[in-house]
């Protein structure tokens, strides 16, 4: 009787889990298999794709213009996820230090911007940054600048729209972590003659550690395919690996090469998500 009733368990288990494996199957999967063939085959021309094996979408991506667009990439992904890893962790641990008052606000203050569609957040920041802008009109007034700053379609403006457009995602992640934390370990170390400094790197750092890398990894790889924030925020002048994608499917009408473009950044995003949880296993262990 009881493997009988384990076995319709196990059977209402699986036709439960049915429409998931399914959707992933038809919309995961598939597309992604479909993208690894498509890297393979040859362009025709216009949309056209003729359907030969062949690597020289591969070997374009080993042209010295390309291969910059990948550094370019990973510029700006490292770059904008150490300022946002340096103001989202304090701002996510000090945080959960809040009254649950506190935290409901600062929560909602955070969630309001999702509300908003992101374009015209981003586009709010061009009358920010423009010459005649407010952040120039402001200078100006207090006399700190003589002439108007060329912050708009520049590197630092795409930087600062990353930043501010990835940053709830590592004071959540953060927030999370530290709002789990045992106060009882800090208290038992500042009982036993810790600094506070020793009480934070020894007991804090470790145990929302798992927290900051989850946040990092969900600011780092956005950071690499967020095109649209370089293109509306850095003009042509910041080409990523999204907008060359982008590029080779719209005007450039090569989709095999867009392909190839695409499973190189899928590669590396996934090396990125296996080295995270290597080292939280690693850090878990060492917690333990």
């Amino acid at each position: 009787m009881r493997n009988k009733t384990n076995n319709k368990k196990n059977n209402n288990m699986i036709l439960a889990a049915m429409p998931l494996y399914l959707f992933t199957l038809v919309f995961v999967v598939g597309p992604m298999l479909y993208m690894v063939g498509l890297s393979f085959s040859t362009n025709k021309g216009g949309y056209g794709v003729d359907w030969t094996f062949t690597l020289d979408n591969y070997r374009q991506i080993l042209e010295p213009v390309y291969l910059q667009t990948f550094v370019q990439s990973f510029q700006l992904a490292i770059s904008s996820t150490l300022i946002i890893m340096l103001l989202g962790y304090p701002f996510g641990y000090f945080m959960s230090r809040l009254s649950d008052k506190g935290k409901s606000r600062m929560m909602l203050a955070i969630m309001v911007p999702f509300w908003v569609n992101s374009l015209i957040r981003l586009y709010g920041w061009i009358i920010v940054l423009q010459t005649k802008g407010v952040f120039n009109e402001l200078l100006l007034n207090l006399g700190l600048i003589k002439a108007p700053l060329k912050l708009l379609y520049s590197y630092p403006a795409v930087l600062l729209g990353m930043v501010y457009a990835l940053l709830p995602f590592m004071i959540l992640s953060v927030y999370s972590s530290a709002e789990k934390l045992d106060w009882t370990l800090i208290e038992a170390s500042r009982d036993l003659g810790a600094t506070k400094a020793q009480t934070f790197w020894n007991i804090t750092w470790k145990l929302t550690l798992p927290g900051l890398l989850s946040g990092m990894i969900l600011t780092f790889i956005p950071s690499m395919g967020l095109f649209f924030i370089a293109d509306i925020l850095g003009g042509n002048k910041i080409v990523l690996v999204g907008s060359l994608i982008q590029d080779q499917m719209t005007r450039g009408s090569n989709w095999p090469f867009a392909a190839a473009l695409a499973v190189v950044l899928t590669i590396l995003t996934s090396v990125s998500i296996y080295l995270y949880t290597k080292i939280t296993k690693v850090k878990e262990l060492e917690v333990m």
